[in-house]
């Protein structure tokens, strides 16, 4: 039989007493009940005064943790609003991220999705703030990863604390003094052809998918191709030696730019994003002719599946969940500044390096020179 809410209230008191302080989330759990119940009766007792709530904890009236109590106001009890286009792709962490660091703190992560249609994002952040979301996740479906035609209006207009998720706005553009979490994708295709070059690649290339990302994985796909003096082939229809990019699930021109870079080019490796068409695309070259990684070594973007494939791709690998993770933090500390009244800390822009991962695709053998 549970226990009556004055039996409980005298049990927390009496656990927190001969402690002296506990975290919410254990005392919920030595108590069997959940988390927002345990809250609720931590509330009551704070009211009364016979227990004092700190960042997360409780402790006893006068005790000496009492007194270190943080400089950020409590988090606890925190409702965090997240915005995203899907839970497919990288997002299914992302929001894992946010979602663990939120509930760590005491809080609760509520998400609404624009299924990739720009006008949903301000509908459902209305919806969210109307429902008692106190501060926004919000990855925007920004076509390109940054705002047109006055994509960002609303942002500056919402009455809570925003953190921008996997995207960004340019510099003179008002949503740019934003905070911002979101992974260095051009880092990212930049390793991927630091190592076709350690390999002894020279004549590389890159297919892309379009959508938010493409641009920033071009800028560090090109960058690093300068820098190490190697040759890119773009083939028909690309300029400036630019990645070719594709519309999503158009496999044929994809395979079409792969092969004839191979036959005829002289092109040896490849970066494709992402890791869906990369997969799609290794058995349609090898019924070209075209072998992986004997013919073309091959890197996928995202490792979401890469290690899935008949062939193990090596990839490129955002830190996901550390960018959901990261931007949770950065927006309770934004409600904790605001609940304290104390002066907030700088806006940050903070990006994430994702790393390599290497598996079967690009070979283990040096191309001789």
């Amino acid at each position: 039989m549970r226990p009556h809410v004055d039996q409980r209230h005298e049990r927390v008191l009496e656990l927190v007493r001969e402690r002296g302080s506990l975290r919410v989330a254990d005392l919920a759990a030595e108590l069997g009940v959940s988390a927002v119940t345990l809250r609720r009766d931590v509330e009551t007792l704070a009211a009364q005064g016979r227990l004092q709530r700190l960042h997360g904890a409780v402790v006893w009236p006068g005790d000496p943790a009492a007194q270190a109590e943080p400089r950020h106001a409590s988090a606890d009890g925190a409702v965090i609003g997240m915005i995203v286009p899907t839970t497919n792709y990288i997002f299914a962490d992302i929001v894992r991220g946010a979602r663990e660091a939120v509930g760590a703190q005491g809080g609760r992560l509520v998400l609404g999705m624009s299924g990739y249609v720009d006008t949903e994002d301000p509908m459902q952040a209305e919806h969210l703030i109307a429902g008692g979301a106190q501060g926004l996740l919000v990855a925007p479906s920004w076509f390109g990863g940054v705002p047109a035609d006055g994509q960002e209006k609303w942002l500056l207009e919402c009455e809570v604390p925003i953190v921008l998720v996997e995207r960004s706005a340019p510099a003179g553009n008002p949503a740019a003094a934003l905070d911002r979490v979101r992974t260095d994708r051009a880092h990212g295709a930049a390793v991927a052809v630091g190592h076709f070059a350690s390999l002894g690649h020279r004549r590389i290339t890159a297919v892309l998918q379009e959508g938010p990302h493409a641009a920033q994985i071009s800028a560090g796909y090109l960058a690093a191709v300068r820098s190490l003096g190697l040759d890119t082939d773009a083939g028909a229809g690309a300029g400036a030696g630019a990645p070719t990019v594709r519309e999503h699930g158009d496999y044929e021109a994809s395979l079409d730019h792969l092969a004839e870079a191979v036959e005829k080019r002289g092109v040896t490796a490849a970066l494709v994003h992402s890791d869906e068409d990369a997969i799609v695309l290794v058995p349609k070259l090898q019924a070209r002719g075209i072998s992986v990684p004997g013919d073309l070594a091959l890197i996928a973007y995202d490792d979401e599946v890469a290690g899935l494939s008949d062939v193990p791709l090596t990839a490129i690998a955002p830190p996901k969940r550390s960018v959901g993770e990261l931007a949770a933090k950065l927006l309770l500390q934004r409600l904790a500044e605001r609940r304290s009244g104390q002066h907030p800390a700088p806006r940050q822009h903070i990006e994430l390096l994702p790393e390599l991962r290497i598996r079967s695709s690009c070979g283990g053998e040096a191309l001789e020179s």
